[in-house]
C-alpha cells in the first residue's frame, strides 16, 4: 500500500488504521499494529489532543519538548488533526473510515455515537470495517457508561486484591495491567476480526473491556473459587501453591529462584554441591517440598543457604543455563544487558535536535516480515494534509474549508 509517507512494508503491509484513541490501551495496539507494517492515522481533536502528549519524560531542544511516553506509544504512526464538532469534521472522518479497514477507540461507550459516528454509523459506511472499542468495563452490562482507569480495572477484576504481602493491605500492581491487558486482548481481536472481514468482507464490533482482560489475567484464582470455595490473597513473592518459586537473598542483591520439579530440583542439588539434599525423605518429592510447613520448615532453608554467599552473576554463571535462576534486575541493567541487544528490545529513533530516543522495541519476532519498531511519533496535525489528499482524495481547496472552518488543523 502507498501512504502520503510512501509504500508499506511488513506483514499487515497494506492494512490502514485509524487511531482515534488516547493515552495507552488504544495507543498501543494501534502502534503494534503499526510496528507490524499497518499503516496507522492518529486522528487527535486539535482543541483537546491526547493528554499524554503532555506525559513526562521529555525530549528537548530549548523551548522544543516532546512526551517520550507519547513518542513510545503512537511511534510510525500520520498524524491528523481534526475536531469532530467542528463543520465538515464527522464527513472528514467518514470519507477516512470508507478506505479504512480496522478503527481503534477507547472512548466511554456512548461518545462516538454522540458525536454521530459510533459503530452503526460507520459499519453501514464501510461494511468490511473492524471497529476496536477498548473501555473499562465494556459495550454491555449494567456497568459500561461508568468511567474507568487502569486501577479501575484492578480493582474490579480482582488483581488488587490478590497482590501484595500476606497480612498487609493488599497492593496495585506497578505498572497499568489493565491497559496494557486490554492493549493485548485488543490487537489479537483485531487481527482475528480482520482475517474474518478479508475472507467474507464482514467487519465487525471488537469489544474489549479492561475489567474482562485483568480477570482473564488471575491465573487460578477464579478456578480455586468455583471448585474450591478458596479466595486469593496476597501471597508475597511466592507462588499460591508451587515451590520453591520466589525471590531469594544473595550476596548483592536478590535472585528468582524455580526449581520446583524433581527433575530441577536434584539438578540444583548437585549444582550447588549438596547431592544427598535429593535423597532426603522428608522432601524427595514435588508434593511434599509443596506443603507449606515443610517447605518453610526444610526447603526454603536450603535453598537460602545456596545463595547467600554468591552474587547475582556468579549464580546466573554457576546455575543460569541449567535451572530457573534469575537475577532480579534493574530496568537500567535490563536496558543495557546484552541479552536486550540481541533481541532488538531497545531501538532507537532519530528526533533531530530533539536527540535520540532509546525505547522498547517489538517483542513479536516474525521471520519473513519482520517489525519496524524504530520510528518516530507524529506531531499534532502534522500529516493532515498529506492524508487527506493521498486518502481521503481531497483537492486543496477543501482543506483549506476544513482549515477556515476548524475542522482541520
Amino acid at each position: 500500500m502507498s501512504t502520503p509517507l510512501g509504500p508499506t512494508t511488513g506483514a499487515l503491509a497494506g492494512v490502514l488504521v485509524l487511531d482515534l484513541s488516547r493515552v495507552l490501551a488504544g495507543p498501543y495496539a494501534a502502534q503494534m499494529l503499526a510496528d507490524l507494517g499497518a499503516t496507522v492515522i492518529k486522528v487527535e481533536n486539535p482543541r483537546d489532543p491526547d493528554v499524554s502528549r503532555g506525559f513526562p519524560p521529555y525530549l528537548t531542544d530549548g523551548d522544543d519538548e516532546f512526551s517520550a511516553y507519547y513518542a513510545q506509544y503512537n511511534r510510525g504512526k500520520l498524524g491528523v488533526g481534526l475536531d469532530l464538532t467542528a463543520p465538515g469534521g464527522t464527513a472528514t472522518l467518514i470519507d477516512l473510515v470508507r478506505r479504512a479497514d480496522v478503527l481503534v477507540e477507547n472512548f466511554r461507550p456512548g461518545t462516538m455515537d454522540k458525536l454521530g459516528v459510533g459503530y452503526d454509523v460507520l459499519r453501514a459506511v464501510n461494511p468490511r470495517l473492524v471497529y476496536v472499542a477498548v473501555s473499562g468495563y465494556g459495550q454491555t452490562g449494567s456497568r459500561s457508561r461508568r468511567p474507568a482507569f487502569d486501577n479501575t480495572a484492578q480493582a474490579a477484576g480482582g488483581m488488587w486484591s490478590m497482590n501484595g504481602y500476606p497480612g498487609q493491605e493488599p497492593v496495585r500492581v506497578g505498572v497499568t495491567i489493565g491497559d496494557l491487558s486490554a492493549t493485548l486482548f485488543a490487537v489479537v481481536g483485531a487481527l482475528a476480526a480482520l482475517r474474518h472481514a478479508e475472507r467474507t468482507g464482514e467487519g465487525q464490533l471488537v469489544d474489549v473491556a479492561q475489567v474482562d482482560s485483568v480477570l482473564a489475567l488471575t491465573e487460578t484464582a477464579v478456578v480455586d473459587y468455583t471448585v474450591r470455595g478458596v479466595e486469593a490473597t496476597p501471597s508475597g513473592n511466592e507462588h499460591a501453591w508451587v515451590r520453591p518459586y520466589e525471590l531469594f537473598d544473595c550476596a548483592d542483591g536478590q535472585v528468582f529462584f524455580g526449581a520446583y520439579t524433581d527433575k530441577l530440583w536434584r539438578a540444583s542439588c548437585a549444582l550447588f554441591g549438596t547431592p544427598e539434599v535429593a535423597d532426603d525423605p522428608e522432601i524427595d518429592t514435588m508434593r511434599k517440598r509443596f506443603e507449606p510447613d515443610v517447605y518453610a520448615r526444610r526447603v526454603k532453608p536450603v535453598v537460602a543457604g545456596w545463595l547467600a554467599d554468591r552474587t547475582k552473576a556468579e549464580l546466573e554463571a554457576l546455575a543460569g543455563d541449567v535451572i530457573p535462576l534469575t537475577a532480579i534486575k534493574t530496568i537500567g541493567e535490563v536496558v543495557d544487558d546484552p541479552g536486550t541487544a540481541e533481541r532488538d528490545m531497545i531501538v532507537d529513533a532519530d528526533y533531530g535536535p530533539l536527540g535520540i530516543l532509546r525505547m522498547f522495541g517489538q517483542p513479536i519476532k516474525l521471520s519473513a516480515t519482520p517489525a519496524d519498531p524504530g520510528r518516530v511519533a507524529n506531531r499534532l496535525g502534522e500529516h493532515s494534509t498529506a492524508v487527506l489528499t493521498g486518502i481521503a482524495g481531497y483537492d486543496d481547496e477543501r482543506i483549506a474549508e476544513l482549515r477556515e472552518s476548524g475542522a482541520v488543523v
